[in-house]
């Protein structure tokens, strides 16, 4: 699949990994839905890179009715969607048991429903969408790219809910692989190292420094260029499928 013939969905397109994938994709002629809840950060991406190749529905992705709808309409306005790129995430921290006793288990739901609910909520709602697509000449109606994490094999201490939701996606990635093969949808996932988002936002250029230099090479953090990049990989290699992809510089994570 060619970058100029994309019409995607992109969950967390209004920053981070998500954003870079949506310029990306735009930059290179396709078009891309942002569906995310940041109004201005989105409302800024959608008017730099046009109205006419960008659009933004302002989506919860762990809301079933809101993402079917929402969906359908990019489908009918693009017409047709042949591209699913899940970046929506939370990493909120926390021990399982610290000074104050036990985690509340609101916070383990809460990731685990907006990282891995979330991410399965987009995929069974695009699929059946792309599942309808003419096939292209490899017989391809769509892809789905999953947003894993290294944390899904070296979570460290205080990821124990970020690291079950992303080992969540790393591990649904081959099953709905095999289920979608039927019908020419391709899955995939990526699991970046550290990369600079949002989420490091609030953090000194020092501590972000000494993040990006426990990675062996590069000896910095990812750019999410380079996240948006492996996407176009996956994208236009069409043997790419049921596998996860560390995109990480060699990093292993260590405890704390």
């Amino acid at each position: 699949m060619r970058l100029r013939d994309v019409q995607a969905i992109v969950t967390g397109g209004a920053s981070g990994l998500g954003e870079a994938t949506v310029r990306h994709i735009v930059e290179n002629g396709g078009k891309a839905a942002i569906f995310d809840i940041n109004d201005e950060k989105a409302d800024r991406l959608m008017n730099e890179l046009g109205k006419e190749q960008v659009l933004y529905m302002k989506t919860d992705v762990t809301n079933g009715g809101q993402v079917e709808d929402n969906t359908t309409k990019v489908a009918d306005t693009f017409g047709n969607l042949n591209v699913l790129v899940n970046c929506a995430g939370v990493a909120t921290p926390g021990k399982v048991i610290s000074r104050k006793g036990p985690v509340d288990l609101s916070h383990f739901k809460k990731v685990i429903q907006v990282n891995l609910v979330g991410t399965f909520n987009a995929v069974r709602i695009a699929a059946a969408n792309m599942k309808e697509n003419e096939p292209n000449k490899d017989g391809e109606r769509g892809v789905i790219v999953n947003t894993s994490s290294i944390a899904a094999f070296e979570g460290q201490i205080g990821q124990a809910a970020y690291s079950a939701s992303k080992g969540g996606i790393a591990s649904m990635t081959l099953p709905i692989a095999r289920e979608f093969a039927s019908f020419g949808v391709r899955v995939m996932a990526i699991a970046p190292g550290l990369f600079e988002t949002p989420m490091f936002d609030t953090l000194p250029e020092a501590a972000k420094k000494s993040l990006g230099e426990m990675t062996p090479f590069p000896n910095r953090l990812g750019n999410p260029a380079e996240y948006a990049k492996l996407v176009e990989s996956i994208l236009t290699n069409p043997m790419l499928n049921g596998e996860l992809i560390r995109l990480d510089g060699a990093i292993r994570m260590q405890p704390k």
